[in-house]
């Protein structure tokens, strides 16, 4: 059994890849640089040299009889400057694997999208939330709705079987890149401060699993919206600073303050033509209070929800085995 995988050496990728790999499962992954790859190579993992913006790499990578292709890549900036980027990767990515998965053969397409796809909403979202993503002015936003909406297309006509997986905040071991920044920055005082947002935290181990579950499925043309632990961004600074035990905020941050600040960064950095710290769109989505209900997941996929309080100590103790945190 052989499946191909995108974004494996990613942080969810890398989670969906161990649990491919515990069950022998073949895997090609679609790499950029395959010697910065070798340790995917030396794990039994065949490389494959190319991006999904190279028709003829997503052609070699699917040349072997293919079962299933986990679509986990994205370019999730937030900053203006990487748009025409995201748009190559996110969109033109996607219609571009959809394409060479079809002509492969390929049965099943899991496509890992996220709840950005549906724009930022006031009430809490389900499968039936209007999917306002595509009129957002937050670019990323708009590429994950329009990347999800060509995958259901293509089920739609019948091209692919495809089911779409939209995670919430991921949050857990394997992190170096994302919410792990704000656990070292707390741990050195070097945060600035809480945001006012909220949002709702998944485990991206629960996740990895609902990716091999969603490729069982019985049935497709499916989406699943994966949450968890609704929180305050202050109450999650909170719970990390007791579990590394050092100083939290002991409030938020004015919303007011941040998008100031953000646009003068912005302003700044079109002259530099360098990347701000914050941009307007990232402030945007860490004042907003991000609700979601994964109870069709938790029926249909077995997906759990995990503890906040749970999460934060098993992303902790990763980042000490990794010599990421100075306290032991």
């Amino acid at each position: 059994m052989r499946v191909m995988l995108t974004g494996a050496s990613g942080f969810l990728g890398g989670h969906v890849l161990e649990r491919l790999l515990a069950e022998s499962v073949q895997v090609a992954a679609l790499v950029r640089d395959p010697q910065a790859a070798a340790d995917l190579q030396a794990r039994g993992v065949e490389l494959v040299a190319g991006c999904i913006e190279d028709p003829l790499a997503l052609m070699a990578a699917l040349a072997t009889p293919t079962d299933c292709v986990f679509h986990v890549a994205a370019d999730t900036s937030t900053w203006r400057g990487h748009e025409a980027r995201q748009n190559r990767t996110n969109i033109d990515g996607t219609r571009n694997l959809i394409a060479a998965a079809k002509a492969a053969g390929v049965r099943r397409l899991v496509h890992t999208s996220s709840v950005s796809a549906f724009g930022q909403q006031e009430n809490v979202l389900d499968e039936h939330s209007p999917r306002l993503g595509k009129q957002s002015w937050i670019n990323y936003e708009r590429t994950k709705a329009i990347a999800e909406e060509l995958v259901l297309e293509a089920d739609a006509r019948g091209d692919i079987e495809a089911v779409v997986l939209n995670p919430a905040h991921i949050l857990g071991p394997g992190d170096t890149r994302n919410w792990a920044r704000m656990f070292i920055l707390l741990e050195q005082g070097k945060l600035p401060g809480a945001p006012p947002g909220s949002g709702t935290f998944a485990d991206v181990r629960e996740i990895a699993k609902a990716e091999l579950a969603a490729w069982r499925l019985p049935h497709h043309g499916e989406q699943y919206l994966l949450g968890g632990e609704h929180a305050s961004f202050l109450e999650l600074i909170q719970c990390i600073a007791k579990e590394l035990d050092c100083k939290a905020p002991s409030r938020a941050l004015p919303a007011g303050f941040l998008r100031g600040y953000a646009r003068v960064l912005d302003a700044l950095s079109r002259v530099t033509g360098g990347e701000p710290r914050l941009t307007p769109q990232s402030v945007s989505f860490t004042c907003y209070h991000l609700r979601v209900d994964s109870t069709k997941a938790m029926r249909e996929l077995g997906y759990q929800l995990t503890p906040l309080r749970t999460l934060v100590h098993d992303t902790c103790a990763w980042l000490r085995t990794q010599g990421l945190l100075e306290k032991s």
